[in-house]
């Protein structure tokens, strides 16, 4: 196989058990296995499924703002409890916990990468009270 450049705004990158890397087109496969690094450009709450949790239950997930600016948003892990927000600058990444609900909220038109295992991902729509708490007085 002759290496040859990929566009990571138009792939995912499959990084497979038995250690090959294969770029495929930009789907997120929760049944599948290995781990899948994905790059996308937000603009819109629309682009990073905001009305939703996301939980990965069988491993870590990072999250990494290339540019722009984003924050990460943890679901509370007692009720009553705050949602816990990180700010994610352009250059940096967390790393979100195995099985932790997390949304991403952008402060601009945002460049994204993560990394994390798909097997068993899913989202889980968020709570009316939920998506109230993070939107100002009148609005």
């Amino acid at each position: 196989m002759t290496p040859t450049p990929i566009d990571l705004f138009a792939s995912f990158l499959h990084l497979r058990p038995d250690g090959r890397v294969h770029a495929e087109r930009p789907v997120f496969a929760p049944g599948r296995d290995g781990w899948q690094l994905m790059t996308f450009r937000a603009e819109t709450d629309a682009d990073v499924h905001a009305g939703h949790w996301e939980v990965h239950p069988e491993a870590d997930e990072v999250v990494s703002c290339l540019t722009g600016g984003i924050r990460l948003c943890l679901r509370p892990e007692r009720p009553g409890e705050a949602e816990e927000e990180i700010a994610v600058a352009a250059g940096t990444a967390v790393i979100v916990p195995r099985g932790r609900g997390h949304r991403i909220a952008l402060d601009g038109p945002s460049d994204i990468m993560s990394v994390t295992l798909p097997h068993g991902s899913r989202l889980e729509k968020r709570t009316d009270p939920e998506q109230r708490a993070g939107v100002p007085a009148g609005a």
